[in-house]
């Protein structure tokens, strides 16, 4: 999706309606930055806003999604184009998240080594050391938390039994046995437990 051509349509459709911007964010419940940076192609609209606002500039969805008025017979091609544009960003989107999810657990790794190691060279044997060792430890699971996080809110899990892909809450996979990605959880479709391994795309 353009979102320049997007930030510029809204400008036009506004203004069509004798709207100023802090007029339309009123109506949206709203602040006049957000629609500024709208129209500047800075962001994009919510989607909890966007049949608001479609209703109020008298136009489709398809139309805001595509930044110009579209006629029905171009309607299906349209459509079209965009699911596809649409799936590319959310692919897009999922490779960056799960890039970000390796680098935070390989820093946090090399950083937890790091400091195991100096703390046995630093610190004599004794009390103090074993405090530095366990306050390692415990400043190493907080990226490892969120991480997870990163990791669950992408993609699914394959069941090995039946191939389903499962999507289990933050919970249900922090409380799973794991082995990198891949992690023992319930199929809700065959019903078992098994190692479901970790796929980006979902069914």
């Amino acid at each position: 999706m353009d979102q320049i051509k997007i930030g510029k349509f809204i400008a036009e459709c506004r203004k069509k309606q004798n709207l100023t911007q802090s007029q339309l964010a009123e109506k949206l419940g709203i602040t006049d930055r957000a629609i500024s940076k709208w129209e500047n192609g800075r962001a994009m609209p919510d989607s909890s806003l966007m049949l608001d606002l479609c209703s109020i500039l008298n136009i489709s969805v398809n139309d805001l999604l595509s930044g110009e008025v579209i006629g029905m017979e171009n309607n299906d091609k349209k459509n079209e184009q965009l699911l596809l544009d649409m799936a590319k960003e959310v692919e897009s989107k999922n490779k960056i998240i799960w890039n970000s999810m390796w680098i935070i657990m390989w820093v946090s790794i090399t950083a937890l080594l790091t400091g195991l190691f100096l703390t046995a060279f630093l610190i004599p044997e004794g009390p103090w050391q074993l405090v530095a060792i366990l306050v390692l430890c415990v400043v190493f699971l907080i990226p490892c938390f969120y991480a997870l996080k990163l990791e669950v809110s992408i993609g699914a899990y394959k069941c090995k039994n039946c191939g389903h892909e499962i999507v289990p809450t933050y919970k249900q996979a922090l409380n799973a046995m794991h082995r990198g990605t891949t992690r023992y959880l319930k199929c809700p479709k065959c019903n078992k437990r098994t190692w479901c391994k970790k796929v980006i795309s979902k069914d």
